[in-house]
């Protein structure tokens, strides 16, 4: 079973790889916000709004979003972007620690990811960017048969990459960058999931 306790040490004692800012790439940043519950350890996730040309229309994700010139820094970009998404205010959530940047596969763009728990659930409100939001519990993310891959294609890349269904038939599945993200804090604690080295 995975703890809080496990991910608190793991986090405090990483040291996460920061890209540089000196290059075109697009700034982002999003928050992984962890609430232990009765059954076992939840991750928050949001499903983007379908919106024409936004390459993550319709996406599962972490609350976040771009980087703006008046943010103090990229962390403060994740937790402004939570609150004006979700009205979840991180500012009395316990902070963990950041996780590794991760790059855009077709796209320019670098993404930091900060690592928060709450220890209760308050009563969220969704602004127009978002659909649906979702407490997963951790321990599903690594069930074999959820594991799949994805069809993408986009500006002459063509393959498979690794996903997870986590909402069932027929709703959105956990991809791309944010998949990237769950696999990072999966290792932290020793798990591992596939199309990840």
């Amino acid at each position: 079973m995975i703890t809080l306790s496990q991910i608190r040490k793991s986090t405090s004692r990483h040291q996460p790889i920061i890209v540089d800012d000196s290059n075109d790439r697009k700034r982002g940043s999003v928050a992984l916000i962890l609430h232990q519950s009765p059954p076992g350890l939840r991750l928050f996730f949001v499903v983007r709004a379908n919106k024409k040309g936004d390459p993550w229309s319709g996406h599962i994700a972490f609350p976040g979003g771009r980087v703006e010139p008046g943010d103090r820094d990229h962390r403060h970009t994740a937790e402004r972007e939570t609150r004006e998404e979700t009205t979840l205010d991180l500012s009395t959530a316990t902070y963990l620690g950041q996780l590794d940047d991760v790059t855009g596969t077709t796209l320019k763009i670098v993404v930091s990811g900060y690592v928060y728990h709450i220890d209760t659930i308050p009563n969220l409100s969704l602004n127009y960017e978002l659909t649906e939001s979702h407490w997963i519990p951790i321990e599903s993310l690594l069930v074999p048969n959820r594991q799949m891959y994805h069809r993408f294609q986009f500006e002459g890349f063509d393959g498979s990459l690794p996903a997870i269904d986590i909402l069932g038939p027929d709703k959105p599945i956990l991809w791309g960058l944010t998949y990237r993200l769950v696999g990072q804090l999966l290792q932290l604690v020793g798990y591992s999931l596939p199309g990840l080295s």
